[in-house]
């Protein structure tokens, strides 16, 4: 199976922002930026300021990697899916949640906290503000280079279940309450993954999965998801310099 990487988008310790703006990647541990309205959306988002640090997070990495792909205009909905994996998911807004249940024996229960969770909630926010009807769900995954959110986009794409999929991970920096491993990298990273068509704009490269579930960009394996997206930014430099 073969498709190709039209759009990156993410926020992390070291910044935020579109592949197609910038010529180097990191992801490494650190505290996350804040994420506000007006750094992801130029225009005002209702539903934002209610949502979650996890959703936050998420939401804006999805948002960069769709502008990035130009798909984050739409007057019509689009048959665009999205999977993601994730190593804690919502538990530290699980955590302020029951932090306003446990005082009057949930008489101050926070109706807004509620509804953020569950770690899919974002990816409902995203498909209300992008308006997307496709497949979505969370994948929880113990990996730190989760390659499992772009293996199954791709087996959807094979299958026809899928046209377009926002394919990444998405994590808040390791709760206090959990031992770290030392492996827990905090941000979130979304790809934009669609299948060969003329109709595709500018792309990345072709991404493949071969039928011993390998993973690989115009030709070479895939190490982890900052190496793919370093691949990316450097194809993508080589085309600005005319190499």
């Amino acid at each position: 199976m073969k498709a190709l990487i039209t759009g990156i988008g993410w926020v992390n310790s070291t910044g935020m922002g579109c592949g197609r703006e910038h010529r180097r990647f990191e992801m490494t541990a650190g505290r996350l930026p804040e994420i506000t309205r007006q750094t992801i959306f130029e225009e005002p988002c209702q539903r934002f300021g209610r949502m979650d640090r996890f959703s936050r997070l998420g939401l804006g990495a999805i948002a960069f990697a769709l502008k990035d792909a130009g798909l984050e205009k739409w007057t019509r909905k689009r048959d665009i899916g999205i999977i993601a994996s994730t190593v804690h998911g919502c538990l530290a807004t699980d955590v302020c949640y029951f932090d306003t249940v446990i005082p009057q024996e949930g008489r101050l229960a926070s109706p807004n906290l509620f509804a953020y969770t569950l770690p899919n909630s974002f990816l409902g926010e995203a498909a209300i503000h992008f308006g997307l009807t496709g497949i979505s769900y969370i994948i929880s995954s113990p990996s730190p280079w989760r390659l499992q959110s772009l293996r199954m986009t791709m087996i959807s794409l094979e299958s026809g279940e899928s046209e377009k999929v926002l394919s990444g991970v998405c994590d808040l920096e390791s709760l206090d309450l959990f031992a770290a491993t030392g492996t827990e990298i905090p941000g979130a990273l979304f790809f934009m993954i669609e299948k060969i068509s003329k109709k595709i704009g500018p792309a990345y490269g072709e991404l493949s999965l071969d039928r011993k579930g390998l993973l690989n960009f115009n030709g070479r394996k895939v190490k982890d998801l900052v190496n793919l997206v370093q691949r990316c930014l450097a194809v993508q430099h080589a085309k600005a310099k005319g190499v």
